[in-house]
């Protein structure tokens, strides 16, 4: 069995490399150099190379940024219209009204399933009307939650869940009305204040 590296006293031979980007490393002298890397004009023990390194590179930004930068101070100048700009969030369109939401459960589609993920205090909404249908973990707030008069075995009743959680760095309730035979319903979303 051979030790690892860290075991073993490396006496070998290393050239220091650079390359395009002013970016450096080392390079064991017995071995053929890397595509992309040229010898910088030092070599010697491991130490050695690593100890040069730290002395002359002093800014590890690559060459390419340092240029754009030294060519726009200011950093970008020209302003680049926002595709987005006047487009409500996804937190403003779901805190406005009420959305068709289903209950996401896998691996069974089931009111039973539901009612375990409610009995652990946590559950997947998907608001179906957003592209792609935006999934949510909620975790829920068990006494804002009304789950009076649901059979979750025999998949009958309404059940309004209620829970918190973050959408985009936006800390929000959400607040839904499922069907339990459909495990369809409505909800919304409210911000909350922190």
């Amino acid at each position: 069995m051979t030790k690892p590296v860290d075991d073993v006293t490396d006496d070998r031979t290393y050239h220091v490399v650079i390359n395009a980007e002013e970016q450096y490393s080392i390079w064991p002298a017995d071995q053929d150099m890397p595509g992309g890397w040229t010898a910088a004009g030092k070599s010697g023990s491991r130490e050695e190379c690593l100890a040069h390194i730290d002395e002359v590179w002093t800014d590890m930004r690559p060459l390419s940024l340092r240029q754009f930068m030294a060519e726009h101070p200011d950093g970008l100048a020209e302003e680049v219209d926002d595709p987005y700009a006047g487009v409500p969030t996804l937190v403003d369109r779901l805190s406005a009204g009420q959305h068709p939401v289903e209950a996401s459960l896998r691996p069974d589609r089931t009111a039973a399933a539901l009612g375990e993920a409610v009995e652990r205090g946590f559950v997947f909404l998907r608001f179906t009307d957003t592209d792609g249908g935006t999934e949510l973990g909620v975790e829920l707030v068990p006494e804002d939650c009304a789950l009076s008069g649901a059979d979750f075995t025999a998949g009958t009743g309404e059940i309004r869940l209620s829970g918190a959680l973050e959408l985009d760095f936006v800390p929000v309730t959400c607040t839904a009305s499922i069907d339990l035979a459909t495990l369809t319903g409505q909800g919304s979303l409210t911000v909350r204040e922190v």
